[in-house]
């Protein structure tokens, strides 16, 4: 795919081409399309044996930890719900010694009479922002992630924190987040020196990723009759697709900066006239030609994709693409 996109700016930027020159680019790109296809395959065999490798597995994985934070939230004496400047690094030491001392009384055989201190049995859960926070059994902390889009409720995600003692490192020792999502990294950069940082940083890995996914999914399903050749990364940071407007042929590839970003930072929008010698009537009824296969780039699609969400960007493209494809050619039919 990238070789597919430096093939297409390398030819940005030659006005005249030889016959032998063209008849060189278009055999290139029927090997260059025949290649998409067959990459195209590959994506699509990839994809099947991921969903059924994993399956099972993590459905599995989802209804054990969904049940056990459901018996928590149910047996829960009270919810709190925390603003920004509540949830902090000192209350998330005080969950975990409230699970530490919850594991250390129930495994100690003593006096059944001995009444437990009620500050510390009490079944708290802690709610901020769109993560739900328990005391699960056996001195575990378990962090459950409600992500949405545009208002509406998406999947739930669970993370189940673990240590040997109050004074020892917490681990992650279960969860339920994508395996292409980067959380063992993440555990091993910032669970050991600020373990609040790791549970928000994993929270809005989840919602960016949603996000992204489910712009790409609003697309198809809005426009799915216009896209063609669709591709995306498992994480959906590299978006790749193209539409056809009889005349043009639009490319678009849009990459984000990180994991984190809704939005992508590096854009390219492509117009490729589908006949290189078609003759075309302009405004002012003169004959011009688009010459030579050479793209057009779209500036004003790129701004639209870089600060709208990609279905309101990409209605934004689709409304002003016939006057903008009029003025590129009859400028270039002129010159």
């Amino acid at each position: 795919m990238c070789g597919f996109m430096q093939h297409h700016e390398k030819l940005e930027g030659r006005p005249n081409m030889t016959m032998g020159e063209v008849n060189f680019i278009q055999a290139e790109d029927v090997r260059l399309e025949t290649t998409r296809a067959r990459f195209s395959n590959v994506i699509k065999r990839h994809g099947q044996l991921i969903e059924r490798l994993s399956r099972d597995s993590d459905k599995m994985i989802f209804e054990r930890l969904q049940k056990e934070f459901d018996a928590a939230r149910a047996s829960q004496t009270e919810e709190i719900l925390l603003d920004g400047e509540q949830w902090n690094d000192g209350l998330l030491a005080t969950i975990r010694e409230r699970v530490h001392m919850e594991a250390d009384r129930k495994a100690m055989p003593g006096d059944s009479s001995m009444l437990p201190d009620p500050l510390f049995h009490g079944k708290t859960t802690y709610k901020v922002g769109n993560k739900v926070i328990c005391c699960l059994e056996g001195a575990r902390i378990g962090i459950q992630y409600e992500t949405s889009f545009a208002g509406e409720p998406c999947e739930l995600y669970h993370c189940v924190l673990e240590s040997k003692s109050f004074l020892e490192k917490m681990t992650v020792i279960e969860h339920t987040v994508p395996f292409f999502l980067p959380i063992r990294e993440a555990e091993n950069d910032l669970l050991s020196s600020n373990a609040m940082k790791f549970i928000d940083h994993v929270g809005e890995l989840l919602q960016a990723y949603v996000d992204r996914r489910e712009q790409v999914r609003l697309i198809k399903e809005l426009y799915g009759n216009q896209i063609e050749e669709l591709y995306h990364s498992l994480p959906y940071h590299m978006i790749e697709f193209a539409l056809d407007d009889s005349d043009c042929k639009i490319t678009v590839s849009l990459r984000y900066a990180d994991l984190l970003s809704v939005l992508p930072t590096r854009i390219r929008v492509l117009a490729w006239p589908m006949q290189p010698s078609k003759k075309i009537i302009t405004s002012t009824g003169t004959i011009g030609r688009k010459g030579n296969s050479v793209p057009a780039r779209l500036s004003y699609a790129e701004d639209a994709l870089r600060t709208m969400s990609l279905p309101e960007a990409y209605a934004e493209i689709v409304l002003n693409l016939p006057r903008v494809l009029q003025q590129n050619f009859q400028h270039r039919g002129s010159a």
